[in-house]
């Protein structure tokens, strides 16, 4: 590699790594977000969702943050319809408090984030890294970046090293199934009866804690195509592939049904997808299933 090539990959890896030192530095500000603003906002987000003041505060503390960072040209968020701009390379996609909704009960929420080379809407095959932040009993963050998923606690913001090689476990034990029994398509049912026999229920309302389980135990999370909404519910830039890149890279596999969340190229940026996330040979037996 040529000296200016070197520079240049030298410079990119670092600018990922400041995206996301800034993420976890902001999670301290995000857990008092959640504990102060806890009221309506009397909005909604592009998808139609209601929005906390968390959900806002949230966001417009990723986006100053993150598009402040030399070499961050866009943000994009859930919680906005386009993306806000400045000068640089790469593109950070974000859910800023993914299961909000778990807030009045003080459940599981988290923030989701992927670091892209190509602007938004586009291919999962353009994330340079991804990962999530869980604010639970502990703050964790789970990041997923050159094929290694490394696990981090989070006190005050700064990053301590508790896992440097997540992997799903290879005996499944777990799974989460959204979107509602009477829901689900004819040919998601049988599946999930299978699973229900086989494993055991655990769904918290949150898909990022329903997926931490799932890197913890081992098993499958998904949120299938509905009867009345056959994309889904979770939104592909936000949600679907950073989360696919995480699990993936722990030696698991993702599906919309028939292929690698990774593989979609969105059309637009809100647009959403039906999500299967987990060990391989669960992903496989549902791509059978549904794909009958």
């Amino acid at each position: 590699m040529s000296k200016s090539l070197d520079a240049s990959a030298t410079q990119a890896d670092r600018t990922v790594a400041q995206v996301i030192d800034t993420i976890a530095a902001t999670t301290a500000d995000v857990r008092t977000a959640i504990a102060t603003e806890r009221e309506h906002s009397g909005t909604v987000n592009p998808s139609g969702d209601e929005q906390l003041a968390a959900d806002v505060r949230a966001d417009e503390l990723f986006e100053a943050r993150v598009l402040g960072i030399d070499g961050v040209a866009t943000y994009a968020s859930e919680e906005r319809e386009t993306l806000a701009t400045s000068d640089g390379r790469f593109h950070v996609a974000m859910d800023p408090l993914d299961g909000s909704s778990n807030l009045e009960p003080n459940s599981g929420m988290g923030t989701i984030f992927g670091i892209y080379s190509e602007r938004p809407p586009t291919s999962g095959r353009n994330l340079l890294a991804a990962g999530f932040v869980i604010y639970g009993p502990v703050t964790s963050m789970v990041v997923a970046r050159d094929g290694r998923v490394k696990e981090y606690i989070l006190e005050d913001g700064d990053k301590r090293l508790v896992n440097d090689d997540v992997t799903i476990p290879e005996d499944p034990t777990v799974f989460g199934f959204g979107g509602g029994v009477d829901s689900w398509t004819d040919e998601f049912q049988p599946f999930a009866e299978e699973i229900r026999h086989e494993l055991k229920l655990r769904y918290g309302g949150a898909m990022i804690a329903d997926i931490n389980q799932i890197l913890t135990y081992g098993g499958i999370f998904a949120y299938p195509a509905l009867d009345s909404s056959p994309d889904g519910k979770l939104r592909l830039q936000f949600e679907g592939q950073p989360m696919a890149y995480v699990i993936e890279a722990a030696g698991g596999q993702s599906s919309d049904g028939t292929q690698s969340l990774l593989d979609i190229t969105p059309d637009e940026l809100h647009e959403r997808v039906p999500l299967h996330l987990g060990n391989a040979a669960l992903i496989d037996r549902l791509e059978r299933s549904v794909g009958q």
